[in-house]
């Protein structure tokens, strides 16, 4: 005795039951009565047919829940060492007491500001104070001639008026 599925609904068919329909393509479909084959025809889906096996498995619907829970795994710390810090180094460090860590810091934030004095000192020492500007009128008292006649002044002096 063979025992059919239909496509439909899912449930089970015995023998001398439902309807065999086979499309132009090839595919044959088995439907347990007339609603199921309807609902094929007019392309409803069984998954949103509340009725249906595939719509009840979907929705988990008729499962009964197993009585002991699922034990989740605790997850467990493991310590490993980082590049350029072995796990030494790190253990020590966490271990370490605040006025130590306070003492270092200190230190640390002394030896930065020192080094940044040092810096700042090279840098004046390197860029000099520039030339002061020279005036207009002192180089063209350095390039104009004394006129020999001090009644007659030069023209470059008539310029020059006074600097």
């Amino acid at each position: 005795m063979k025992i059919d599925i239909c496509s439909f609904s899912g449930y089970r068919m015995y023998p001398g039951h439902g309807k065999k329909m086979v499309k132009s393509d090839g595919k044959t479909f088995i439907f347990l009565n007339g609603k199921c084959e309807a609902s094929h025809i007019l392309k409803r889906n069984p998954r949103k047919i509340t009725w249906t096996v595939l719509y009840r498995r979907k929705h988990k619907k008729g499962v009964v829940e197993e009585v002991s829970k699922k034990r989740a795994r605790r997850t467990v710390k493991f310590q490993r060492a980082i590049v350029g810090a072995s796990l030494n180094d790190i253990l020590a460090k966490r271990n370490m007491k605040p006025e130590v860590r306070k003492a270092q810091r200190e230190q640390a934030i002394r030896a930065a500001k020192e080094k940044q004095r040092a810096q700042k000192a090279q840098k004046a020492q390197k860029k000099a104070p520039p030339p002061a500007p020279v005036k207009k009128c002192e180089i063209l008292q350095s390039l104009c001639l004394v006129s020999l006649e001090p009644e007659k002044p030069n023209v470059i002096n008539n310029q020059l008026g006074t600097c």
